[in-house]
């Protein structure tokens, strides 16, 4: 039986995934979730073989719960489910870890076969994408300025969930400088804003241990 968690966070095409798996003799759904914290849970206490993840996702995106999963549970297939075919995010969802990348628009029955594929230990892809462009070196797109080591330390914080308060503290520094070490970082690293720093800080948390 393939146990499946299913993360989306809108809840007509959840029960339009549910409806389908519903009549698959070898497909089960363990779990469902509207945001990336609650997958996690579910995970955590399902152990599906199989995770459908959206990529934009309230609380935790499907990124770094992909990262997370395969992190404390290799051996489960993720397979990112999107509205969008942008060669980053799907670029970031192999990193994660995923091991397929289906486009909301795809026939129904393109999911259960990606499914079985995953489950099979095998990678599947939205026919639409061309994975020849992935395979090319992002060297040159996706290079990072480096931080430094004051700033790698505070943006491991940050991926732990800790606030500005509790960083200045626990560095025994003025909350005044933690602001300015994250304004640092969100210029070096051309990001927008708290939000997308939190993401990042979120994805990265693993590469510091």
């Amino acid at each position: 039986m393939i146990t499946v968690a299913i993360a989306e966070d809108h809840q007509s095409l959840v029960d339009g995934i549910e409806l389908l798996l519903k009549y698959e003799d070898d497909i089960t759904i363990v779990g469902m979730a509207n945001d990336g914290e609650r997958l996690l849970e579910i995970v955590r206490k399902k152990q599906p073989k199989v995770v459908l993840t959206d990529i934009k996702m309230p609380k935790i995106d499907g990124i770094a719960a992909t990262r997370i999963i395969k992190k404390e549970f290799p051996s489960i297939g993720v397979i990112a489910f999107s509205m969008f075919d942008q060669e980053e995010a799907i670029r970031q969802m192999r990193n994660a870890g995923a091991s397929g990348y289906l486009l909301k628009n795809s026939p129904l029955e393109e999911v259960l076969n990606a499914i079985r594929s995953v489950a099979q230990g095998n990678e599947f892809y939205d026919a639409s994408i061309d994975l020849s462009i992935l395979s090319q070196s992002s060297e040159t797109t996706n290079k990072k300025p480096i931080l430094s080591k004051s700033e790698r330390e505070i943006l491991q914080l940050i991926g732990l969930g800790k606030t500005t308060s509790e960083i200045a503290a626990q560095r025994f520094t003025a909350v005044s400088t933690v602001e300015k070490h994250r304004k640092n970082m969100i210029r070096k690293l051309g990001l927008s804003g708290k939000g997308e720093l939190l993401r990042y800080a979120l994805e990265k948390k693993y590469d510091f241990e």
